[in-house]
């Protein structure tokens, strides 16, 4: 909006000349949602405590989680507005990788908004049954797909439309058939909000991931968005990629203004209401600039914590089939799942756990950003 408004302007008033840069209007885009998120954060959390919107505990988990019940939960909202209104305001609403962005955005939130409600409001423990969970993602994610293969926002001139570039490889592509193609873009947006919403068990952990991952592809996003810079790295050039740039600025920016209420001990959690939200933008900006195998190494700790759910329940699945319940029982391949749980109970605190898988997210952000020159 103030890019529509002023960037005009810039011929007349040369400080106006501005908006016409993508890191200005980034850099706004991080102090508009930080601002956001500390000022409409109190009000939120206050009106969560009014509805009684609390968090309910698993059981089995150690008794420093005990203290967490009632803690206001769905504060996904504070992320999901402190993302979307900066990103109106600073990148042009004509780019059809940001509208994009934003409406998977909505759309992810809307299904976590309505598992938080059923499960915190109407007091059904398991939420939004899976399966309708599962309908709600791959859903967006058939329309993404038929809408990338139907409507490329790349000319296929560039690219084909259902192609996807692979890391640390010069030009080099992978083209899927079309339908594969639908296939896999909802595989990866499906994957990413579930292994986002697997991640956060624990105060501040998916919050700091997801500034990591942001600031990692809106670095991504800057740089495939830039001719000079991709004729260097021999990379293509994705013209309008770059104006993702203000999205994931405003993704990072609301992440750490989060992370203000959601640090341990946590005023608030995000819920499915974020959680969802913010899988869905990270694996649909993915897409969008043809890095999904990137997403698998700068989502690392996203992807290892999805992984320890789907293999303890498939080790113990087929070790009750084979030997028994109590075979299975005593023979998990993790303590708990997901991974977090896992170190708890190993005798890691909640803080420790938390800091060092960050400093695993911050290594695996910079083993991608090495993709750009070792190709």
């Amino acid at each position: 909006m103030l890019y529509h408004l002023l960037a005009p302007l810039g011929h007349e008033y040369i400080i106006f000349n501005l908006f016409n840069y993508i890191s200005f209007r980034a850099g706004g885009a991080v102090v508009t949602a930080l601002l956001i998120a500390f000022v409409s954060g109190p009000a939120i959390i206050a009106k969560l405590h009014a509805l009684k919107v609390g968090q309910v505990v698993r059981t089995g988990l150690l008794a420093n989680h005990e203290v967490k019940r009632g803690t206001p939960t769905m504060g996904g909202f504070i992320i999901i507005l402190a993302t979307v209104v900066p990103t109106l305001l600073w990148a042009p609403l004509t780019n059809r990788f940001v509208v994009v962005a934003m409406l998977a955005t909505l759309w992810t939130g809307a299904i976590g908004f309505l598992d938080d409600y059923l499960k915190v409001v109407q007091g059904k423990p398991r939420g939004l049954v899976a399966r309708w969970k599962l309908v709600g993602q791959c859903s967006f994610g058939i329309a993404l797909g038929l809408y990338l293969w139907l409507r490329p926002v790349v000319s296929e001139a560039t690219l084909p439309a259902t192609a996807t570039v692979l890391p640390f490889l010069k030009y080099t592509v992978v083209v899927f058939a079309p339908l594969a193609y639908v296939a896999f873009v909802t595989f990866v947006v499906t994957g990413t909000s579930n292994a986002v919403n697997m991640t956060d068990g624990l105060d501040g952990l998916a919050t700091g991931l997801t500034a990591i991952a942001a600031a990692a592809f809106a670095l991504f996003a800057y740089v495939f968005g830039r001719v000079d810079m991709t004729s260097y790295l021999n990379f293509y050039y994705l013209p309008g990629a770059g104006e993702l740039t203000v999205f994931c600025a405003a993704l990072m920016g609301a992440a750490i203004g989060f992370l203000w209420f959601n640090a341990h001990p946590a005023q608030v959690f995000m819920g499915d209401t974020g959680s969802l939200a913010i899988g869905g933008a990270l694996g649909t900006v993915a897409i969008l600039v043809r890095a999904e195998f990137l997403l698998v190494i700068i989502g690392a700790v996203f992807v290892a914590e999805q992984m320890s759910v789907i293999i303890q329940v498939g080790v113990y699945k087929y070790r009750k089939r084979s030997h028994g319940q109590e075979y299975a029982d005593a023979h998990r391949v993790f303590r708990m799942a997901p991974l977090h749980h896992h170190f708890e109970k190993k005798g890691w605190k909640e803080t420790q756990v938390v800091v060092r898988f960050w400093i695993v997210g911050l290594l695996a952000a910079l083993v991608a950003f090495a993709t750009l020159k070792l190709r």
